[in-house]
Formats: structure tokens, sequence, C-alpha cells
């Protein structure tokens, strides 16, 4: 006899999601090999990642990580945290991103979400979620803050039949 098993995805459907929740991941520590591997992948070899004499000249003082890579540090520990597993259809854009504070070998960052708001598309199948990131350090120093939207499917449960 064979039985059918219904699954549901990990994420959180557009329905769940609420203006003012608030998440938090877990954290990751920025390494050397990141900033060098990033600098690899981008073709991005400026002096404030690469050249630690140059970096000794500056009020940081040792190489920094690269701002998109600090994001993408970040978007990878929320694909981890599975809030968006199954039901996340695409990232739709960044508003008012700003970088903060350098970030360095060793410093250990999380991201914090919260939601700002809630929308149904037009066809009402899905919907569009606006979060505050921020993204902190070990010292709980908002190193880069934005906005993003992400647009995410309705819980079949409750979003209307297509047409």
């Amino acid at each position: 006899m064979t039985r059918n098993i219904t699954t549901r995805p990990r994420g959180q459907y557009f329905d769940e999601f609420a203006v003012g929740d608030r998440f938090q991941t877990a954290r990751r520590t920025i390494t050397q090999a990141d900033i060098v591997n990033f600098a690899g992948v981008s073709g991005d070899f400026n002096a404030p990642h690469m050249d630690h004499e140059f970096c000794r000249t500056q009020p940081y003082g040792e190489p920094i990580a690269h701002g998109p890579l600090v994001f993408a540090v970040s978007t990878g520990l929320l694909c981890q945290s599975g809030l968006n597993d199954g039901t996340l259809v695409a990232m739709l854009g960044i508003d008012k991103w700003r970088i903060h504070a350098p970030v360095k070998v060793g410093d250990t960052l999380h991201l914090t979400m919260e939601v700002i708001e809630t929308r149904l598309t037009s066809q009402g199948d899905r919907g569009v979620v606006g979060f505050r990131r921020e993204i902190v350090n070990q010292r709980g120093v908002a190193v880069h803050t934005m906005e993003v939207q992400c647009m995410y499917l309705r819980d079949p449960d409750r979003a209307p039949l297509p047409n």
C-alpha cells in the first residue's frame, strides 16, 4: 500500500508575516579567506580589501570586507534560517542601503529584520513583504542597514484559487 505524504515548506508564507514581526539569524565570523575568495569571484581587488600596506595608512588600519560580501553573507544567514525555504519567490529590491562601519577579519555578524510592510499582489496568489534589515557585529553595532522587498507565495489554504 502506497501512502501520500503531504509536506509543507519550512519557510513562512506571505500570510504569516505581520508588520512589526522581528527575526534574527545565527552568527558567522568573517575570515581572510572570505575576503580573498570574494575578490576573486567579483574581480574587486581594490586596495581597501587587498593591500595591507595601503590599509595601514587608513583609519580602519587593515583590509576590510567588501560591502557586497557583507550583504551576501547576510543573505546566506537568512537562507540557513529557513525563513524563506520553499516560500520565497524573489527579492524585488533594496532601498536605503547604508554602510555605517567597516567589517574586518574576525568580526562576527548576524542579521536582524523587522517587517515594515505587507501587501498582496494584484493577482492575489502572492504578496510582497518589506523588511528593515540590520547587519550587526559582535559589539552590537549595525554595520549595514537597508530596506528590502521580497515576494512570497501565499499559503495555498488561504490564497484564492487561480482563474
